[in-house]
């Protein structure tokens, strides 16, 4: 199933703004007001559909993330991408969304339907934990992350990511039922 707007318009638990409904935003919503209200995540610490903007031969892409969470600084330290579908299809993805983030690597992404969850170790790209009750209150990702050895990509890292991210993109959003599906357009 695909993400299709359903004529409607919903308030943002982030920004308080009016946005599209579609067939996936309340699930969204739903994750969002569970880590702020259940797991204490600070609201104005979490960013909704960061771009991740990447090359490949040349060209330009653009992959929206669900969330992306920050530090105090500033910096990502969680990505979550929102899944239709079997969750351990986009760990993959997301793995590799954690470590192309812009300001990254990220220590810990989530893949979920908000039924089930995935959360991942970026750095090895081993899954740490299944189920939504795996989603770490704000206290123990701020451990973990302290606890985290993350490094830089190097250009070669990168490449090789981007490449692979792109390939998952390329299914999701191209190749994967018709041509009514395509790759978010770039921000303007």
């Amino acid at each position: 199933m695909h993400e299709s707007s359903l004529g409607g318009t919903l308030r943002d638990y982030l920004s308080g703004e009016e946005i599209d409904e579609t067939t996936f935003e309340e699930f969204r919503q739903a994750l969002v007001r569970l880590l702020v209200e259940e797991k204490g995540y600070p609201k104005e610490q979490i960013k909704a559909k960061v771009p991740l903007k990447y090359h490949v031969d040349g060209e330009e892409f653009e992959r929206p993330l669900d969330y992306v969470v920050y530090d105090e600084k500033g910096s990502p330290i969680f990505i979550i991408i929102f899944c239709a579908g079997n969750v351990g299809t986009f760990e993959r993805e997301t793995v590799c969304a954690g470590r192309l983030v812009e300001g990254g690597p990220v220590p810990y992404a989530l893949a979920t339907d908000t039924m089930e969850a995935s959360l991942l170790d970026v750095k090895s790209g081993e899954v740490v934990a299944r189920s939504m009750a795996a989603v770490p209150d704000w206290e123990k990702l701020l451990e973990m992350v302290g606890k985290a050895d993350m490094k830089l990509l190097t250009e070669e890292q990168r490449e090789r990511q981007t490449r692979v991210f792109h390939t998952y993109c390329g299914f999701i959003y191209g190749t994967c039922c018709s041509e009514s599906c395509s790759l978010p357009p770039k921000s303007k």
